[in-house]
């Protein structure tokens, strides 16, 4: 239960933010450094608050802990810096959006869905053709096993939260560019976040995928019948549902202990 991912998807856009706006930075130049700055905060965190408790045999609920006094620790570390008003995260100018099928939807959304969708193919491929991938899976299911093939289990975890905490930023920029920034913002979307792999299936990237589409949908669809402080609630009405009749996810593989 890693809360701690939404404080680097805040990190990720406030770092663009500043790159951008306060140093002047070019947009594409920010978005890469933010991204790397994510990579490397997701890294500390690991080796901070984790690496002790894994050397230390805890038990899940200590790292519950840890994951949240880490959030709250960046949390407020960034308003302290940033302040509490809301930032904006934008690049170009503001275009008329497209109509399609009576919506209306603009090119910051479509170069959203575009990206996302590109890394989510690009690291399905990776998880599953790589090495490094492949070496990844082999640690998340078995960790002793992993070390009789010759895997490190500590090298590849924190090769895997560099490369998670990477994507984390990306997606607080992608966010970024069509909402506003605050520093709460990450709790909301780690939480949506894993409502979404519940719903396609928790260690399935394309479930992640599916869940995600699903419960924007239901969201959105919802609120045309429901009045929109209800969004919250559907989403987490589903989840609800799933861990009741389907734990396992639409995409997820049952398990035999």
């Amino acid at each position: 239960m890693h809360l701690a991912h939404g404080a680097v998807l805040t990190a990720g856009a406030y770092a663009a933010f500043a790159l951008s706006r306060s140093l002047g930075l070019p947009f594409i130049l920010a978005i890469i450094l933010a991204v790397i700055f994510g990579a490397i905060l997701g890294v500390i965190i690991d080796q901070i608050a984790y690496k002790p408790l894994r050397r230390r045999q805890a038990n899940n609920l200590a790292y519950l802990i840890s994951s949240l006094g880490i959030f709250i620790f960046c949390q407020s570390l960034i308003q302290l810096i940033f302040g509490a008003e809301i930032k904006t995260l934008r690049f170009g100018l503001i275009q008329k959006g497209y109509e399609f099928f009576g919506a209306i939807i603009t090119s910051t959304q479509i170069i959203i869905l575009a990206t996302a969708l590109a890394l989510l193919i690009l690291l399905h491929l990776f998880l599953k053709k790589s090495r490094l991938g492949q070496a990844m899976r082999a640690v998340a299911d078995d960790q002793e096993a992993a070390k009789l093939c010759g895997i490190k289990p500590e090298r590849i975890i924190t090769l895997t939260f560099a490369l998670g905490s990477g994507l984390a930023a990306a997606a607080g920029i992608l966010i970024g560019l069509e909402q506003n920034l605050e520093p709460a913002m990450g709790l909301n979307l780690i939480l949506k976040g894993l409502t979404a792999s519940v719903v396609g299936g928790i260690g399935s990237v394309p479930g992640g995928l599916l869940g995600g589409y699903i419960i924007g949908l239901a969201e959105n669809f919802g609120i045309w019948f429901l009045p929109s402080g209800y969004k919250d609630a559907i989403s987490f009405a589903i989840l609800i549902l799933f861990l009741l009749f389907r734990p396992n996810g639409i995409l997820g593989v049952k398990r035999r202990i």
